[in-house]
């Protein structure tokens, strides 16, 4: 499962990099900074995805896959609607800042997860 969590935080970077070059140049202001606020927060939590998978391979137990889990579904919520709203003007209402509690709860796990003691 590791593995999937590198792999999802990589896509999340290349995602967050397109989006943040296609704001640059192609979306009026209001909604580039939409969309860049989007690419900001989906490429960090692209490298905590990362960092969950490579702290998942030394420790046992599931609460960093629930932090990671808990990073890719927020990211995918928050991100996504702010790109959704950035390209089209729809708003998916609650979506986007459950999507934000979301990856705030996954720092929370992840704190957790650094201070358990790894089981063995």
């Amino acid at each position: 499962m590791s593995r999937i969590w590198m792999a999802l935080g990589a896509l999340f970077g290349l995602v967050s990099v397109a989006m943040a070059a296609y704001a640059s140049h192609g979306l009026e202001p209001a909604s580039a900074t939409l969309a860049n606020t989007g690419a900001s927060l989906g490429a960090w939590h692209g490298l905590a995805l990362i960092g969950a998978g490579l702290l998942a391979e030394r420790r046992r137990g599931p609460l960093v896959h629930l932090a990671a889990g808990c990073f890719a579904a927020g990211a995918l919520m928050f991100c996504g609607g702010l790109y959704l709203r950035a390209l089209t003007d729809l708003s998916l209402g609650l979506v986007t800042p459950l999507g934000g509690m979301t990856m705030l709860v996954g720092w929370g796990l992840l704190a957790a997860a650094a201070l358990v003691a790894p089981q063995r």
